[in-house]
C-alpha cells in the first residue's frame, strides 16, 4: 500500500535523505558524572508537571539537535522553529549535514507536527518540491522520536511523566536563565500509559519499537516549572546492520509566549505518490 510504503520510506528520514549510514552498537550519548548530587521525596513531581507547566506557558520557540555516530564520525542535525503546547502543534526548519562525500548541503526540511501525524516538505526522492509527505506516527516504531531528525517538544515532555531514579544535580543556568537540573531514566511503557490521548498512541508505538523502554536524560527546569532544556538518549534496532544504535537527542526552550500558528496541508497538498527508498 502507498501508505505504509511512504511511512517505511520516512523512517529515520533525516539519515537516509543525508545519505548516512547508522552506526552499529557502541555509540554513545553519556555525560560528564554529575556534581552537587542530592535526591530526596518529590524529586520527581516536577517533571512530571512539566506539561502542564508547558501548557500553561503557551507556546515558545524551540532548537532541536540530534546527534549519532557514523563511520567514527559524530554527525547533528539541527532544527529551529515553534511550537503550541496548546494545540500539540509547532513547525520546524530541519537542516541536514552534507553528505560523507562532500556533496552540497540539502535544503532545509520543513516540518509541521501535529498530534499523530508528522508532515515534511522537501522530502526529496522523487517528491514534488510543492508536496508534503504525512507520516503516522503511531505506526512508527519509534514514535517519531527521532525519524523527523527531531524530537516533537510535547513528546519530549511526555517522556517525562515516565521519570524514575532521578537525581536532582543542583541550580545552574540555559542560556542566561536560573534552572534546576535533573538527571535520571523516563520508562517509555511509563510515559505512554500516563501520556495525553493524543501522544500516547505514538509513545505506545516507541515502547514496543526501541532497544529498550529506559530512556536515560537531563533535564532543566525554570522557576515556574517550565522544561528549557531537555537531553534524551535514545538506543533502537537498526535493521540494516542488526546492531543498536545510540541517539542523543536535544530540545531547547526559549521565548515562550511567542507566536505559534502552524496550517497544516490540505489533502490536496498531500504526496500520494511512491516513495523512493
Amino acid at each position: 500500500m502507498v501508505a505504509q510504503q511512504q511511512e517505511r520510506a520516512a523512517v529515520l528520514i533525516a539519515f537516509v535523505a543525508a545519505g548516512l549510514m547508522v552506526c552499529g552498537t557502541g555509540c554513545s550519548g553519556g555525560g560528564a558524572p554529575a556534581k552537587d548530587v542530592r535526591s530526596g521525596p518529590g524529586t520527581v513531581d516536577p517533571l512530571r508537571q512539566a506539561v502542564a507547566a508547558l501548557e500553561r506557558a503557551g507556546s515558545a520557540k524551540a532548537t532541536t539537535s540530534m546527534e549519532m555516530a557514523t563511520g567514527g564520525t559524530r554527525v547533528t542535525i539541527r532544527g529551529q522553529g515553534v511550537y503550541d503546547f496548546r494545540k500539540q502543534t509547532g513547525r520546524l526548519k530541519v537542516l541536514l549535514p552534507q553528505d560523507p562525500a562532500g556533496a552540497a548541503e540539502h535544503r532545509p526540511i520543513t516540518e509541521l507536527l501535529a498530534p499523530g501525524a508528522l508532515f515534511m516538505k522537501n522530502r526529496g526522492a522523487g517528491v514534488p518540491a510543492d508536496k508534503w509527505v504525512r507520516v503516522a506516527t503511531a505506526g512508527l516504531t519509534d514514535g517519531n522520536l527521532v525519524t523527523g531528525g527531531a524530537t516533537d517538544p510535547y513528546a519530549a515532555a511526555e517522556l517525562l511523566r515516565g521519570a524514575r531514579s532521578v537525581t536532582y544535580v543542583g541550580k545552574t543556568e540555559v542560556a542566561g536563565i536560573s534552572v534546576r537540573h535533573y538527571r535520571g531514566t523516563a520508562d517509555l511503557g511509563t510515559a505512554a500509559r500516563d501520556a495525553s490521548a493524543e501522544q500516547r498512541p505514538a509513545l505506545r508505538a516507541a515502547a514496543k519499537g526501541f532497544a529498550t523502554s529506559a530512556v536515560p536524560f537531563d533535564a532543566y527546569l525554570d522557576d515556574q516549572g517550565r522544561l528549557r532544556k531537555v537531553r534524551h538518549r535514545f538506543s533502537f534496532v537498526n535493521g540494516q546492520r542488526k546492531g543498536t544504535v545510540a541517539v542523543a537527542s536535544t530540545l531547547l526552550l526559549y521565548d515562550f509566549g511567542s507566536p505559534a500558528v502552524v496550517r497544516l496541508p490540505d489533502s490536496s497538498d498531500i504526496y500520494a505518490g511512491k516513495i523512493a527508498e
